[in-house]
C-alpha cells in the first residue's frame, strides 16, 4: 500500500499553452498531447464544484510535469510566498552546464529572479551543488540545478545526451513547519525512507533564498523505486511566521501545485489515510474517467498529494463512478 514513485508534478496555470511555450523554450521540454478533465468525478477530486480543466502534459528527459489550466480560474500566484513561507513549492530541473542553461533563460522574457545576483555555489556542507532559483511568468518558482563534476549522482552521470543543458527533474521541494512531523508523515503512512539531509546556512544560502540569515534544515525523501524526482524538505529554522498556508489554496488556485504519488492498493492506502486523520480535499477515492482510481490529500503542513492507484478493470469499479 506504499507509494511506489513520484510521478507528474502538477502546477496550476492561467494558460497552459502560454506557459508551455515558455517551458519549452527556456528549458526544452517536450509537449505531450492535451488532456480535458472535468464531470463529477473530477469535480469531487478537486474539492471544486463543476470543476473543467485541461492538462498540458511536458517531458523533460524522463520525468513529466503538468500544466492544470482551470475553466473557472482561481486566485493568481500571492506575491507574498517567500522561499521560506510554508505556501512555497519549488521544482528542481538539473542542468549539465550552468552557464549555458543560465544564459538559456536569460534569453527568455517573463520570468523573475529569486536568487541575486547569479548562481550560488553553495559550499560542501551544503552538497556544493551550484544552484539558482526563479519564478516562471506566472510565479511558480524553479530551481536549476548542477552537480559538481566530481559528486553527480549516477542518475545523472548516465542520463541520455539532451540537445540542450537541462537533463530532468530531480525533485519537488516543499517547505514544512517542522522536520520531524513530515518524515513521521511521509514515511510511516507513505512509506518514504530519508535519503539523506543536510544544514545549510551562510552567504550563499541567503543569496539563493532572498532571505536575510537563512538557515535551513534539507531533509532528502526517496522512494524504493529510486528513481527521480524524489521529494525534499525544507525547514527554515529562521523562518518568520507567514500568514498564508497551503491548506487555504483552493486546486485552481495557480498557488496550488499537486504532487503525484503512485500506489499499487489505493483502497489499502486509504483506509490507513482514515486512522491517520489525513485531511482529504477529494471526497474519499474517486474513479476517474480512465478507470484509475484516485484521491486528493493534505500533508501536516497543507502542501497536496494527488495520489493514483492502479488502473482498475471493468469488474472493480464503473467509469466515473466513486469507489465504495
Amino acid at each position: 500500500m506504499a507509494v511506489t514513485r513520484i510521478g507528474r508534478i502538477s502546477l496550476t496555470t492561467a494558460d497552459a499553452d502560454r506557459l508551455g511555450w515558455f517551458y519549452r523554450q527556456a528549458f526544452g521540454f517536450e509537449a505531450m498531447e492535451t488532456e480535458h478533465r472535468g464531470g463529477t468525478d473530477f469535480a469531487e477530486l478537486t474539492g471544486l464544484e463543476g470543476a473543467q480543466a485541461c492538462a498540458l502534459p511536458l517531458r523533460l528527459g524522463e520525468e513529466a510535469i503538468e500544466l492544470v489550466a482551470f475553466t473557472r480560474p482561481g486566485a493568481p500566484y500571492p506575491a507574498d510566498i517567500g522561499t521560506d513561507d510554508p505556501r512555497f513549492q519549488h521544482i528542481a530541473i538539473v542542468v549539465a552546464d550552468m552557464e549555458a542553461a543560465y544564459s538559456r533563460l536569460c534569453a527568455c522574457e517573463g520570468w523573475t529572479a529569486i536568487t541575486r545576483p547569479d548562481p550560488q555555489r553553495l559550499p560542501a556542507s551544503s552538497g556544493g551543488v551550484t544552484a539558482f532559483k526563479f519564478r516562471d511568468p506566472e510565479g511558480h518558482p524553479l530551481e536549476l540545478l548542477a552537480f559538481p563534476p566530481d559528486n553527480v549522482p549516477p542518475r545523472w552521470r548516465e542520463a541520455p545526451h539532451r540537445d540542450g543543458p537541462c537533463l530532468g527533474i530531480d525533485h519537488s521541494a516543499i517547505v514544512v513547519s517542522g522536520t520531524a512531523p513530515s518524515v513521521a508523515f511521509y514515511r510511516q503512512v507513505l512509506g518514504f525512507s530519508v535519503g539523506g539531509g543536510s544544514l545549510n546556512r551562510g552567504r550563499e544560502q541567503e543569496l539563493l533564498d532572498a532571505v536575510p540569515g537563512a538557515v535551513v534544515e534539507v531533509t532528502a525523501l526517496d522512494l524504493e523505486s529510486d528513481h527521480p524526482p524524489h521529494l525534499e524538505l525544507l525547514c527554515y529554522r529562521s523562518r518568520v511566521p507567514s500568514q498564508g498556508a497551503p491548506a487555504a489554496l483552493h486546486s485552481n488556485d495557480i498557488a496550488a501545485t499537486r504532487l503525484t504519488l503512485e500506489v499499487d492498493d489505493l483502497r489499502a492506502l486509504e483506509h490507513r489515510l482514515a486512522a491517520a486523520r489525513v485531511r482529504f480535499i477529494s471526497t474519499g477515492t474517486v474513479a476517474l474517467r480512465d478507470n484509475r482510481p484516485a484521491l486528493l490529500i493534505r500533508d501536516p503542513d497543507g502542501h497536496a498529494l494527488l495520489v493514483l492507484g492502479r488502473y482498475l478493470s471493468n469488474a472493480e469499479g464503473p467509469k466515473g463512478a466513486t469507489t465504495p
